[in-house]
């Protein structure tokens, strides 16, 4: 089995730093539109998640929920027609409201999952005023390992129902040795009202 490295400019492209995009290629877009869920299935519709690339990466923008105080959500399908891949995380989250009165940094033990198959949250719950949505990112490490767990690592901002802007982290991966061959996303509760999500492959150094 050989040992995959990265240079600077491939890890660089994860965060999106302007003119290193090269290592980045476009896969998939996704647009909601009062949709249960969004649905990357590898095969289908022209998205790729299988070895073509070791790292995915799924950009979701305005992610507006149609309901109020709803979280975002994600689940992995692993060879079954389910996306309840068992999955292990961790999450952490900052927050500052618009008053300027109300600041943390903290673990959020009540998001975290251990040896679960539902979906995970993605994060804190997103207000549905007019202007506010989620917007972040979600790696995906070697989807198709059939030895290793599959890692993951989300980092997003939102606005809540109670205007604080939300910076939250979450790690985990899903322990199963059957390649991660479908990634959903869903609002924990009502439709994803708008938003889009893309998914792109990050090639080998």
């Amino acid at each position: 089995m050989s040992i995959v490295s990265y240079n600077n400019r491939s890890i660089k492209d994860i965060t999106a730093i302007p003119g290193a995009a090269k290592s980045l290629t476009h896969i998939k877009t996704l647009t909601a539109s009062s949709s249960s869920t969004l649905s990357f299935v590898n095969g289908s519709s022209d998205v790729v998640l299988d070895s073509t690339y070791p790292i995915y990466i799924f950009k979701y923008i305005n992610m507006h929920p149609a309901t109020d105080n709803a979280e975002l959500t994600v689940g992995f399908r692993d060879g079954s027609t389910d996306y309840d891949a068992t999955k292990t995380t961790t999450v952490f989250r900052a927050y500052h409201n618009e008053g300027g009165s109300d600041t943390t940094l903290a673990y959020v033990a009540g998001n975290d999952l251990a040896q679960s198959t539902g979906f995970q949250k993605t994060g804190s719950p997103c207000g549905n005023d007019a202007d506010q949505c989620v917007s972040g990112y979600l790696q995906l490490f070697n989807p198709s390992s059939t030895t290793f767990v599959k890692h993951f690592l989300i980092n997003q901002n939102l606005s809540d129902p109670s205007n604080y802007s939300i910076n939250d982290f979450v790690a985990g991966y899903c322990n199963v040795t059957a390649a991660i061959d479908a990634v959903q996303f869903k609002f924990s509760s009502g439709n994803v009202d708008a938003g889009t999500i893309k998914l792109y492959g990050l090639k080998d150094s």
